[in-house]
């Protein structure tokens, strides 16, 4: 677990997401597979929108090596959410993401998780140095 509850001012990018009702699980709030679904979409939201990845015929794509989640409060449908996202390692072929989830408005991280995306070339799987557009998105974020 991290040493302090994350705060919406430790994050440099923030992705709006709104839960679904299939999101609830039979406890009444949303499952903890779909804050993974949460981070993925704010992650690569950002690789489109800011850093031009081209998922369907780029010649470069991210792997997902390593992740992890640690949960504070529960959020449930209909919740509005923003996922906080920075960058706390920029290295050659990889990245580490630091992601927090946290109610629209609110200060306080309900969850906050953790995932390392390697920058393979698509057709051999082999790890490539992050390209120039990409990896100039990327270095935004860091902390």
């Amino acid at each position: 677990m991290p040493d302090s509850m994350p705060l919406r001012a430790d994050y440099r990018h923030f992705q709006p997401i709104i839960t679904r009702w299939h999101d609830n699980d039979v406890y009444g709030h949303v499952n903890n597979v779909t804050y993974y679904s949460f981070f993925d979409t704010a992650v690569n939201t950002y690789l489109i929108e800011e850093g031009g990845l081209d998922i369907h015929d780029g010649e470069v794509v991210g792997f997902v090596v390593s992740s992890a989640c640690d949960y504070f409060a529960s959020i449930a449908f209909p919740d509005r959410l923003e996922i906080g996202l920075r960058v706390g390692k920029l290295g050659n072929s990889s990245v580490q993401y630091e992601l927090a989830v946290f109610k629209s408005g609110e200060e306080d991280a309900c969850a906050a998780g953790r995932f390392v995306h390697v920058f393979v070339d698509r057709a051999t799987n082999q790890p490539v140095t992050i390209p120039g557009k990409l990896r100039e998105a990327l270095q935004r974020l860091v902390v």
